[in-house]
């Protein structure tokens, strides 16, 4: 046996497995170590177990080292030789943490000393290999965790939970949780893509700077980034900002919204605003948009008496467990499908969860007009209470609060792009599409169209609302809402 030539291919064995497999493994070596020696070879795990051995092993030989085996894992005995039966049986343990494997070579006649040498010298390669798998499994499970906690984060800050992010955190705050105020960036890109660019940004802490990016847990082609506004793109070193945009420059398959800057605990707000804008910019040339909206209509609601409406709605489910609203909260901006990828539950258990809110309140969630009233009702008793004392008197309808000036100017300027002098077709494709419960099949048999031309109506809605339309959320609330008051109004 020419020794260096055999240490010459040993080292090629490595660097193959290390460089061309993504999960390096010690059967081939195992395998290639029993071709040179002429020998049976085992690799015996820490617990005792046979993790790669050669085709032809002998069972009970292995059985035979029973009571050595333990020795030598413990770390009490570095390696042994024996004879059983017709075999010289030779094992070492490998590497130093304790328990250690054990590599036994098995052979019908006596090794050599450069087969002894080879055998010593593939064992410590093994357990390279061995080691780099295992530094392997802990980094993607730390890359894991990280990516759990961000998302952990990413859910309290939208449930306005800072101090509960805060907690979760301790010891390693991220410092977007300094931040005084936030911007969402809402990047659309290939799923595969999301993966890589975060890795890229990610710091040693697990966070990104002082922003965090995260998979959305929902739509698979979205990456969220939460940066602090003054992390506004201005192109310093490190700015990640500034490199989102320059992705979405470089990429056509790439698009970005952006929110407005807001309160941290107003982070749901932001992350709406992005995706308000994200699909405008899906129509635009930059492929790039910042959001341009008005004041949500809950806002410009009396606010007592829109508080008082709110809780007469709501009374029914107030005894409701958490979860069942916080599941009907995520039901009216997220497909169902994604709400139970979210939370880890089935979508039969969310179904579960809407269908007794829909009994107790006496609607039909599948209907986007009771979606709508469901989800203002929602919004309304999620602001501040209003100073001074309400009065006492019954509540008002829904109607009534948006008969208000306030409600008819803020649907005047939700539907001002729709208005005379822009194309009936779209406005009459949006209201026969409310009709139909967003149903774009039946809004085509409705109106003798197609359904291509019920989706590029939608689009084109998108663009001239700068609302997203397309996936359930605020967008078609607001639409509803804005045609209701709209019906209504002088």
């Amino acid at each position: 046996m020419a020794i260096p030539h055999v240490l010459d291919e040993l080292l090629c064995q490595l660097r193959s497995r290390v460089r061309h497999s993504a999960d390096p493994d010690a059967q081939a070596l195992v395998d290639w170590m029993g071709r040179q020696l002429g020998a049976q070879i085992a690799l015996v795990g820490r617990a005792g177990e046979v993790e790669a051995s050669t085709a032809r092993l002998a069972p009970d030989i292995l059985a035979h080292l029973r009571s050595e085996l333990p020795r030598l894992t413990s770390g009490r005995l570095a390696a042994s030789a024996s004879q059983a039966g017709a075999f010289h049986v030779r094992c070492e343990a490998l590497g130093r943490q304790v328990p250690r494997p054990v590599l036994v070579v098995i052979s019908a006649t006596p090794l050599t000393r450069e087969a002894l040498s080879l055998a010593s010298h593939a064992g410590a390669v093994v357990e390279v290999l061995r080691r780099a798998r295992q530094s392997d499994d802990l980094a993607r499970r730390s890359r894991q965790a990280a990516a759990r906690l961000r998302l952990a984060v990413f859910m309290a800050l939208m449930a306005g939970e800072l101090l509960l992010a805060r907690r979760m955190t301790a010891g390693a705050v991220p410092p977007l949780l300094d931040a005084e105020r936030l911007r969402v960036h809402l990047l659309r890109c290939p799923p595969a893509d999301r993966g890589r660019l975060i890795d890229a940004h990610e710091d040693t802490s697990g966070y990104h700077g002082r922003g965090l990016m995260l998979r959305c847990p929902v739509y698979d082609e979205h990456l969220i980034c939460l940066l602090p506004a003054d992390h506004d793109g201005d192109g310093a070193k490190g700015d990640l900002a500034a490199h989102v945009r320059e992705l979405v420059r470089e990429n056509p398959h790439y698009a970005l919204g952006v929110s407005a800057p807001v309160l941290l605990r107003e982070t749901t707000q932001a992350y709406e605003q992005a995706r308000h804008a994200l699909a405008l910019a899906c129509h635009t040339p930059e492929r790039l948009a910042h959001y341009r909206g008005r004041p949500p209509l809950a806002r410009l609601l009396p606010r007592h008496e829109a508080l008082s409406w709110a809780g007469s709605f709501l009374e029914p489910i107030s005894a409701a467990p958490r979860l069942t609203l916080d599941i009907t909260s995520l039901a009216l901006n997220f497909p169902r499908s994604g709400v139970a990828r979210l939370l880890g539950i089935s979508r039969n258990t969310v179904a579960a969860h809407l269908g007794r809110v829909q009994d107790a309140l006496g609607l039909n969630l599948q209907d986007p007009r009771s979606r709508a009233e469901l989800a203002l009702a929602l919004a309304v008793t999620d602001l501040p209470l209003p100073r001074g004392d309400a009065g006492a008197g019954p509540p008002p309808s829904l109607d009534s609060l948006l008969a208000t000036e306030a409600a008819a100017t803020w649907a005047h300027a939700f539907l001002r792009p729709l208005l005379p002098g822009t194309d009936d077709t779209v406005r009459r494709t949006l209201r026969a599409w409310v009709d139909a419960g967003t149903d774009a099949r039946q809004t085509a048999r409705n109106l003798g169209i197609s359904r291509t031309t019920v989706r590029a109506h939608l689009l084109s809605a998108e663009q001239l609302l700068e609302r997203s339309l397309l996936s359930p959320g605020p967008g078609t609330h607001d639409l509803v809402h804005a045609l209701r008051i709209a019906d209504r109004a002088p």
